[in-house]
């Protein structure tokens, strides 16, 4: 599955949000250049459907992948299919955009925060799970629902940065989505610390 390959290899994915077509492609460059596989593109607007199109060809150029985020409407599945995403990602669990998403061929990231969304999300085949809002939630939550989810792979995503990716990953999560850290010039800077760090732990 998508997920599980790009995840592998770096367990971090970069989320892009409000930033124009060009923007949004210097950032994905930058993203993919150390060794971050997945974007994601939020589409709340037409001038972020337009942010994704480009970061999607931008991405098919070097064989990387683009998703399209805040997919919370049937549409916003179509739109993203039409604009060339890859896969979608959602705030929270609702079941007809999920479904949608999964008869599009698009693999599908819901938000859950609770151990209803998981069981509700899990009843459609979905092992990838977007814990959102993480920093809120707290790493001890991921520890949590290990316990009685012990399938679930939870991509830490909201108020994550480069001082707690640490402590989440540690915490059991199987992904970390990084926004302002890839935006941010200081702390893009420390960003080849954090990832030399989760590879040495992975080995």
């Amino acid at each position: 599955m998508m997920f599980d390959d790009a995840f592998t290899e770096l367990p971090l994915m970069a989320i892009l949000r409000g930033f124009d077509r060009e923007r949004t492609t210097e950032i994905s460059r930058r993203a993919w250049d150390v060794g971050i596989r997945l974007v994601e593109v939020p589409v709340q607007n037409d001038a972020a459907f337009e942010a994704l199109a480009a970061a999607v060809a931008a991405g098919a150029v070097r064989g990387e992948i683009v998703g399209a985020g805040t997919v919370t409407t049937v549409e916003r599945v179509r739109r993203a299919a039409a604009a060339g995403a890859r896969f979608t990602v959602a705030p929270g669990f609702c079941r007809e955009v999920a479904e949608a998403s999964l008869s599009a061929g698009l693999p599908h990231l819901p938000g859950v925060a609770t151990a209803t969304e998981i069981q509700q999300a899990q009843s459609l085949g979905l092992t990838w799970l977007k814990a959102f809002p993480a920093a809120e939630l707290g790493a001890s939550w991921i520890r949590a629902m290990h316990g009685p989810f012990p399938d679930a792979r939870f991509v830490a995503t909201g108020g994550m940065t480069l001082a707690n990716t640490r402590e989440f990953l540690a915490a059991g999560a199987a992904a970390v989505s990084l926004g302002s850290a890839l935006a941010d010039a200081e702390q893009f800077a420390r960003l080849p610390e954090l990832i030399a760090d989760i590879r040495k732990a992975a080995q």
